[in-house]
């Protein structure tokens, strides 16, 4: 989805965390099925990235994918996702993942947060 030299692509170094990875990968998904483009994504992001910078948040990885999952947020309700059930799903990982043993994968049950 990025260029090697394209400024909004993620970090060189690895992704430390499965939800950085999963973000990433929802982002590619909706850009595929054209819930909005790659030109949106990046001015998303880039606006996410100047309100971390100005908030004095560090230059970090997990800055960087703090402001991806915020310009994801922010374009998903902006392309007709509704709110209160993006809510309502966020809710239902955060308890689904308060749930999981450590080391196990985090299940959520297609009912949840529906």
């Amino acid at each position: 989805m990025f260029a090697p030299d394209d400024p909004l692509a993620p970090p060189k170094d690895d992704i430390a965390e499965p939800w950085q990875a999963s973000t990433l990968a929802i982002v590619a998904a909706m850009v595929r099925a054209g819930r909005f483009t790659q030109t949106q994504w990046a001015e998303a992001l880039g606006a996410a990235l100047k309100h971390a910078e100005r908030s004095g948040a560090p230059d970090t990885d997990e800055t960087y994918f703090m402001a991806a999952l915020s310009a994801l947020e922010r374009l998903s309700a902006e392309t007709g996702v509704d709110a209160i059930a993006q809510a309502g799903r966020k809710a239902a990982w955060e308890d689904a993942y308060r749930r999981t043993p450590h080391g196990e994968p985090v299940r959520l049950d297609r009912t949840e947060g529906a």
